[in-house]
């Protein structure tokens, strides 16, 4: 596993501890709904979640929750509605940004971040 794959998968690993620290139910990684692999799956309540996590090490492009452009934003709404379609209740898609620095970490939960 390559450097950027392992700093990935610590992304998740600690987007799902925060979201289980804030409450929620982990039910899914890396789960693939309408042909697209979303990074986790959390049970909010009674609405699901489907997260999109983005780590960055540097900020000079805009940071990690720019890197969810528009095609990403439409595979998202295309999974969520795969979700909704296979289990009840509602469904939202949040993106996590991780942004690194030498100081530490910074975690921006951004709720409901993509809508159709």
């Amino acid at each position: 596993m390559g450097m950027a794959q392992e700093r990935g998968r610590a992304g998740e690993a600690l987007a799902a501890a925060y979201l289980e620290l804030a409450g929620c139910t982990v039910l899914a990684r890396n789960r693939k709904l309408a042909g697209v692999e979303v990074d986790l799956v959390v049970a909010d309540g009674r609405c699901r979640v489907v997260v999109e996590v983005k780590l960055r090490t540097r900020g000079d492009y805009g940071g990690p929750a720019l890197a969810v452009d528009r095609g990403k934003q439409q595979r998202l709404a295309r999974a969520a509605r795969a979700l909704a379609d296979a289990e009840e209740g509602p469904v939202r898609v949040d993106v996590i940004a991780v942004e690194l620095a030498d100081d530490g970490a910074r975690l921006l939960h951004y709720r409901n971040a993509v809508t159709d």
